[in-house]
C-alpha cells in the first residue's frame, strides 16, 4: 500500500512530499426540485492531507443536504398555504414582494414560496372541465 492510499484512512506524517498541499477548496453542488444548493469550505495550513480534504467534503455534503431539507420543509408549508383562496392570495402577495428583491438575496423560504406558487399555477392551467370523461385513456 502506497503512502497516498494510507493517507485516505488516517493522517500520517510524510518525510518529504513534493506535492505538499497548503490550500484546498471543497465545493458541493446539489439540485433538487429545479433549485440549486451549494456549500464550500476552504482549507489552509502547513500540510493538508487528502484525509482533511475528504472530511471537508463530507461536511460540505452535510450542509447542502441540510439546506435541501430546509427547502423541502418550507415548500411543504407553502403548499399548505395554497389550500384555500385566502391563504393562496396571501401567498401571491408575499411572492410579489419576494420578486422585488434580487434573486441572489432570496432565502430558502422565499425560493420555496415562489416555486410552490409557480407549480400551483402551472397545475391549475391544465385542469379541464371534461377530464372525468377521459379517465379511460
Amino acid at each position: 500500500m502506497s503512502n497516498d492510499e494510507k493517507e485516505w484512512d488516517e493522517p500520517m506524517p510524510q518525510p518529504f512530499n513534493p506535492t505538499r498541499r497548503t490550500k484546498a477548496t471543497v465545493l458541493v453542488m446539489l439540485s433538487h426540485d429545479y433549485s440549486h444548493f451549494e456549500a464550500s469550505i476552504e482549507l489552509s495550513g502547513e500540510d493538508i492531507t487528502l484525509y482533511d480534504i475528504d472530511n471537508a467534503r463530507k461536511d460540505c455534503q452535510r450542509l447542502a443536504d441540510k439546506a435541501v431539507g430546509q427547502y423541502k420543509k418550507a415548500k411543504t408549508e407553502a403548499i399548505k398555504q395554497t389550500a384555500n383562496s385566502y391563504e393562496r392570495q396571501q401567498l401571491r402577495n408575499e411572492v410579489a414582494e419576494i420578486h422585488k428583491k434580487p434573486e441572489h438575496e432570496w432565502t430558502l423560504i422565499d425560493k420555496a414560496k415562489v416555486k410552490t406558487l409557480a407549480d400551483y399555477d402551472h397545475q391549475t392551467r391544465y385542469n379541464y372541465e371534461d377530464d372525468e370523461l377521459y379517465h379511460a385513456f
